[in-house]
């Protein structure tokens, strides 16, 4: 009797200590975490990014490379695959890249160390391992975190990363201050330490190997119309003003008035491809609207798309305001 309670006994023990394997405390996880993020040496990944807004959603293709210690290439494009841009950071500096009108502009900016990125895996990393105190739930097939974030608006103030067990990013959510999902980012993959080269970082050869793409859409050379475009958000106590043509060496423009408590400014013109190759030196930060990606300044931010350029300004909208006029600009506006 006493043999087969002693039988018992380690086969219970034995199915305990099996029911505890492969299940990890939130500490092994961060362990682990910060293991990979300080070991992975290259990624390459694919991602959707969705913004959501007055209860419409905008989807954009991503796709990253990524080399130790600090290569980085982000291509973006639209649902039709147009509109193609890129952010290239390599040892020469960080460089915006809009192939269609052969411009390029170098930034002086510490881009992506200088706020969150949500879709590269550094930051996502940075976010956990940063956070003192992060939610955190294990599940049968992922660990999810719960953090704060690091933008330069408090109203985009939290975030859900979802990882698998292998630690490769599966979904962002970004939440404004109501706990509102504003952006989501699904991985459809990710490739850990694939061979990568160098050149796949060169400003020079994106630009060349783009333009001579045949999926490549040259949008500004091809649209035969000026399509003038406004903002569909709505900030309380703002509304259309006045829209004024003016006529510059460079072609017509249209400046748009919106007057009230959260007054700005919307310019737009016609885009120019150019004839130099040569990056522009710009001011500010690279910013990624999703659509497109465009560059924040003092109170103010710029980006090209779909043939045209944009320049929003004000004093009186946050740098998360900025950005939730530029990702709505897409309702035809009457000259």
């Amino acid at each position: 009797m006493k043999k087969w309670s002693a039988l018992w006994f380690g086969a219970i023990l034995i199915l305990v200590l099996l029911s505890g394997c492969g299940t990890k405390s939130e500490k092994d996880v961060i362990n682990d975490l910060n293991k990979q993020y300080e070991n992975i040496n290259s990624y390459k990944t694919d991602a959707v990014m969705t913004f959501q807004h007055n209860g419409k959603k905008q989807t954009y293709q991503v796709n990253i490379t990524y080399k130790k210690p600090s290569y980085y290439k982000v291509a973006l494009s639209d649902g039709k695959k147009e509109n193609n841009q890129m952010i290239l950071r390599n040892p020469e500096g960080v460089f915006v890249l809009t192939p269609e009108l052969n411009k390029s502009y170098r930034f002086d900016s510490n881009w992506p160390n200088n706020r969150s990125q949500a879709y590269l895996f550094h930051s996502l990393a940075k976010d956990i391992l940063n956070d003192p105190n992060p939610g955190f739930t294990a599940k049968d097939n992922q660990y999810i975190f719960e953090t704060k974030t690091n933008y330069n608006t408090s109203q985009l103030a939290n975030q859900s990363i979802s990882l698998k067990k292998d630690l490769t990013p599966e979904k962002v959510q970004i939440k404004d201050k109501d706990q509102n999902v504003v952006v989501t980012v699904k991985f459809k993959s990710f490739k850990v330490n694939p061979s990568i080269d160098n050149k796949t970082f060169d400003v020079k050869q994106n630009m060349t190997a783009a333009r001579i793409s045949k999926t490549q859409t040259t949008t500004a050379e091809n649209s035969s119309s000026f399509k003038l475009l406004q903002p569909t958000a709505i900030l309380s106590g703002t509304k259309l003003a006045s829209i004024k043509p003016e006529i510059t060496t460079l072609g017509d423009r249209y400046v748009l008035k919106y007057a009230g408590k959260k007054s700005f400014t919307l310019i737009e013109s016609k885009s120019e491809t150019s004839v130099s190759s040569v990056p522009t030196l710009a001011t500010g930060s690279p910013e990624n609207l999703g659509f497109a990606i465009g560059s924040s300044g003092d109170r103010s931010l710029s980006w090209s798309y779909g043939g045209t350029d944009y320049f929003l300004a004000s004093d009186k909208l946050t740098q998360s305001e900025l950005m939730t006029i530029a990702q709505s600009v897409n309702g035809i506006a009457t000259k």
